[in-house]
């Protein structure tokens, strides 16, 4: 089978909401796809559901890394098959140093420690981190950019198969959106890794060049195409694909499901059904 993250018929809800109403998605080897789309769309969901996100209930569909099933695995298993997960709001793991965690997610995939140090050092010269903040615990004290920094960083680490970066241009600045953009282009090129990139904007997608952009609007992938349906949404919006209904409001009861208290995904401050 080829080498590819493919998603069918994915249908997901919070508590009594559904939030996907059937997403049909393939990317392969070595693609970048771009996900777009308003608030409230459901990406972030889309994304949540991929990496196993506590609260989401998958009501019918697949999806397959390869021939993997990955909906029936815990998501450390999901990640031991190739699949990772960029945080929008990266968490903070007090007390757990970078190379502890990434040490252990080495162990768990019975691959070789030693060589672990270096490359930890090689990519993050290459990023453009500090070697000073490499033996803090886990994104603590970072800023918002160092931590998207670091994220990328464990990507470029663990080589994963495929990538899911949700909002990674959120919160950084050009320099540090271009690093990490640029490193994660190389890795399709040098790796074969498949992005699956979630964004508002069209402004990561000047660094990393998308193969295919899809348009997510109400929980449906309504539209696809090339490059320039990107810079089509900058100019235009999402108002042609929403047609005259409105997004829905969150519910109360939804988002209590899914309470950032029991869930390590979550960031406090953020729309858990964006």
């Amino acid at each position: 089978m080829a080498d590819e993250l493919r998603i069918e018929g994915l249908v997901a809800r919070v508590g009594d909401r559904e939030i996907l109403h059937g997403i049909d998605l393939v990317v392969p080897a070595g693609e970048v796809h771009a996900v777009m789309g308003p608030n409230g769309s459901g990406k972030s969901t889309l994304s949540h559901v991929l990496a196993g996100r506590p609260g989401y209930t998958v009501t019918s569909g697949r999806v397959l890394l390869g021939d993997v099933d990955l909906l029936p695995l815990e998501p450390w298993q999901r990640a031991q098959v190739g699949l990772f997960l960029a945080l929008q709001y990266p968490v903070e793991v007090p007390g757990v140093s970078l190379g502890d965690m990434l040490g252990a997610a080495f162990d768990a995939g019975g691959r070789d420690r030693s060589e672990l140090a270096s490359r930890i050092a090689g990519e993050a010269e290459r990023i453009g981190l500090a070697t000073a903040l490499l033996d803090r615990p886990v994104n603590v004290d970072l800023s918002g950019g160092e931590k998207k920094r670091n994220e990328t960083l464990q990507l470029g680490v663990l080589a994963p198969r495929f990538a899911v970066l949700d909002e990674l241009d959120s919160g950084l600045d050009v320099d540090a959106l271009r690093a990490c953009a640029r490193r994660v282009e190389a890795a399709t090129t040098e790796d074969g890794l498949g992005v699956l990139a979630i964004t508002h904007y069209r402004r990561l997608l000047t660094e990393l060049k998308p193969d295919v952009v899809h348009v997510l609007a109400r929980g449906r992938i309504v539209a696809s195409g090339g490059p320039e349906l990107a810079d089509e949404l900058e100019a235009t919006g999402y108002a042609s694909y929403l047609g005259d209904a409105a997004e829905p409001e969150p519910d109360p009861a939804a988002e209590a499901a899914i309470a950032p208290a029991l869930d390590p995904f979550a960031d406090p401050f953020a729309d858990p059904l964006a």
